[in-house]
């Protein structure tokens, strides 16, 4: 299954656990019931994934976390924010670019509509 078939995919159970749900709750709230869902739904899914840094050819880890990789291709990026910023969108190119993977959802829960709240997020993809 390609990184594409995998993010409509995240994007249906993201709006399952909105509706669900609703806005408002913690991000841990969203991150875990997501991660239920997919796994629900047949997909590999691992949550709060260390991520190494490179820095002059030297491996340090230094605590960056993907919230959940969706079979070790794409990384969601969970919010719960009254707007995203810029850095929220750079984070998790940032994660892309690190762990060496092509797409990336950045997705705020706490909207009243979901729909304007996935941004996708590529990395040479």
């Amino acid at each position: 299954m390609r990184e594409n078939d995998i993010s409509y995919a995240i994007r249906g159970a993201a709006f399952k656990v909105h509706s669900a749900l609703g806005p408002g709750l913690l991000e841990s709230v969203y991150e875990t019931a997501l991660a239920y869902e997919l796994t629900q739904d047949g997909y590999h899914v691992k949550t709060q994934i260390g991520v190494p840094m490179i820095y002059a050819d030297v491996k340090m880890d230094v605590g960056f976390r993907l919230d959940i990789i969706v079979n070790d291709l794409v990384i969601i990026e969970v919010k719960s924010v009254e707007s995203l910023t810029d850095v929220h969108h750079k984070q998790l190119l940032t994660y892309l670019k690190l762990s060496n993977k092509k797409l990336g959802l950045l997705i705020n829960f706490n909207s009243s509509s979901l729909k304007d709240s996935i941004t996708r997020i590529v990395n040479n993809l």
